[in-house]
């Protein structure tokens, strides 16, 4: 009955500060142990016992696995270059650092105070994305951010494990020497990423064999494990295979599960990470008591422990930037993807500060060994470092963005973007219908006309329309939302009354909620666009009367789905243009027609803009200047 209770309370209270601080716009972990370290004192509760196994092999592992599995292949082999170079180099650098400065200030060997360094060099995957997207930074800012954060896990903790051992066994026959060191380092490399190919595709293959959504999620629970377990025992890096396995499942699931599954599994894995972050944020504030009951005994005294926790904490947050700007310029420049327009030097601030810790940098304190020279000074300071860089930067970040005016992706572009893509979908989507050999005209109609709606729905959301009008996909949401909401009132009826099988019902309602849900996401997605003020396109300070006259300006296509000339002549283009005066869409210089050159001439509007997938440049034919 205690455990229940407790486990009851700890959820509720993670649920109501979580909701709270989100209302508040206050980040989440460090509302939670800020909350924690309070209720720590109060005499009535009583503290949970969070040892470091619970964090490291229950907790960690699926928090990894949440993170990474959603996280872009794509884009984070894109960006592998400054990700490796923060994930691995900046953790040593940290490390290092921070170990030299605890040298200097603490009479203890250079290897306990590198652990130190190492319990404090990696930033937090759930405190930096959840900022970053908060805030909205650039997409790419955010990849490098959260790829650093899944990866730096593997080289703090390998660190921390090479210094406990080598101030456990420093004068001993298996004292630790510098080949061992690069030995381990590169065993755990390579072992965790083979560990972790390997789950992914023995996974892979199970997953083939299944159909049903709760089978395949309940499967999704244990891959975490599978890939962290196996690599701990055989001394490689866990951290590193849950990652990899996470990446590559991610980046399979379309072909190797069914719609249903990737639902069920986005659904239930949103949960599961919402309550085990935030609780072990909360868990973690709780532990405070005996932290300074520890202090207290250490002889240090608490002006020397104040002053150390502060200098250990400037370091971390000085260091960073030290690292980041030279390697950022360097390394920037091997990745691919990178805008034209994009500012360099305003991201590598951003980044810079986007330093919080977290979960691993508290749970890694824990697990230094009992008789570690002032353990409880370092988990003293450990916790000093995470609160205070959710503090310092958590809250200062999105000023410092609007200062440096880094800004996220402007939704026109996202909603320009997805409609391109969705149109070039639908379009092999209708070719595969035409080659197919139904032959019930009213069928390939009905076929024909649901795809076209599909992105109809997101070109409507382009255009701004006329004050107080509907679309006529919002007045297809409107009378459909009525329609279910009778449907449902209906089914209700029938299953109270017992008219029907329960689970017949059931499968009915369900089919209903996932209508219902695509047309409330579709409805908020429209409503964001329209309601919330347009972020202007970034314009240079040289551009010409033209480009910059026309550097806000959005037109409506005249042709969406490709050429005007191409389609009416039945020509092939390229790539396609979009004239900013009047919309006109027209085939790029490299297409045989030259359809967009062609439409200057002949109206002298003298602005186009790319009209391709993820690509914002214009052009100025009269000044021959790109904007």
């Amino acid at each position: 009955m205690e455990l229940a209770l407790t486990l009851v309370v700890l959820v509720a209270a993670v649920i109501a500060i979580a909701g709270l601080a989100s209302k508040l716009a206050v980040p989440p972990p460090l509302a939670l142990i800020v909350s924690g370290i309070a209720a720590s004192f109060v005499p009535f509760i009583t503290e949970p016992v969070l040892t470091p196994q619970v964090v490291l092999y229950g907790l960690l592992p699926p928090l990894l696995y949440a993170a990474a599995v959603r996280t872009s292949l794509v884009d984070f082999r894109a960006n592998t270059s400054s990700i490796i170079a923060l994930s691995v180099g900046l953790v040593l650098f940290t490390a290092a650092g921070v170990g030299l400065v605890t040298w200097w200030l603490l009479p203890v060997p250079f290897a306990v105070a590198f652990a130190l360094g190492a319990v404090v060099a990696p930033p937090d995957a759930v405190a930096a994305s959840a900022v970053a997207r908060r805030i909205g930074l650039p997409r790419r800012v955010v990849t490098i951010l959260e790829g650093e954060s899944l990866v730096n896990d593997a080289t703090a903790l390998v660190s921390l494990r090479t210094a406990i051992a080598a101030f456990t066994t420093a004068g001993t026959a298996e004292a630790v020497t510098l080949g061992s060191v690069a030995g381990d380092f590169a065993w755990a490399v390579v072992g965790g990423v083979g560990f972790g190919v390997v789950v992914a595709l023995v996974v892979g293959l199970v997953r083939r064999s299944f159909t049903d959504p709760a089978i395949d999620t309940s499967l999704s629970f244990i891959v975490p494990f599978l890939a962290f377990l196996p690599a701990e025992h055989y001394h490689s890096s866990g951290v590193l295979s849950v990652v990899v396995a996470g990446l590559l499942l991610g980046h399979k699931s379309p072909v190797v599960q069914n719609a249903a599954s990737r639902l069920s599994e986005r659904i239930n894995w949103a949960s599961v990470q919402f309550l085990l972050e935030n609780a072990v944020f909360l868990m973690i504030g709780l532990q405070m008591r005996r932290i300074v009951t520890d202090v207290s005994g250490s002889g240090l005294g608490w002006g020397r422990v104040v002053v150390l926790s502060v200098v250990v904490l400037l370091a971390v947050v000085v260091l960073r930037p030290l690292y980041v700007f030279p390697t950022r310029w360097f390394f920037g420049r091997f990745d691919k993807g990178v805008s034209p327009t994009a500012r360099p030097y305003a991201q590598s601030a951003i980044i810079s500060w986007a330093g919080m810790r977290g979960v691993v940098t508290l749970a890694a304190a824990f697990t230094l060994p009992p008789d570690t020279h002032y353990r409880g000074v370092f988990v003293w300071i450990a916790m000093v470092v995470t609160v205070g860089t959710l503090l310092l930067q958590g809250t200062t970040l999105p000023l410092l963005a609007r200062a440096l005016r880094v800004r996220g992706p402007d939704p026109r572009e996202d909603a320009l973007q997805e409609a391109t893509i969705l149109q070039a979908s639908v379009a092999a989507g209708l070719k595969a219908l035409e080659d197919c050999d139904e032959s019930d005209p009213e069928v390939i109609e009905t076929l024909r006309t649901r795809a076209e709606n599909r992105t109809n729905i997101v070109w409507e959301r382009l255009g701004q329309g006329r004050e107080g009008a509907e679309t006529p996909s919002e007045t297809y949401r409107r009378m459909r939302m009525v329609m279910l909401v009778a449907e449902r009132r209906e089914l209700l009826r029938i299953r109270d009354e017992g008219l029907a099988d329960q689970e017949v019902l059931a499968h009915v309602m369900d089919q209903l909620d996932i209508e219902e849900s695509m047309l409330d996401r579709i409805e908020s997605r429209t409503s964001d666009l329209r309601d919330e003020p347009m972020l202007p396109v970034e314009r240079a300070e040289d551009e010409c009367q033209h480009l910059a006259a026309a550097h806000d300006r959005f037109v409506a296509p005249s042709s969406p789905h490709g050429c005007e000339e191409c389609l009416r002549d039945g020509t092939t283009w390229v790539h396609l243009r979009l004239c900013l005066q009047c919309g006109h869409v027209g085939c790029c210089d490299s297409s045989p027609q030259k359809h967009a050159d062609a439409h200057f001439h002949e109206t002298r509007h003298p602005v186009m803009r790319s009209f391709e997938p993820g690509e914002s440049w214009r052009w100025c034919f009269v000044d021959n200047q790109l904007g």
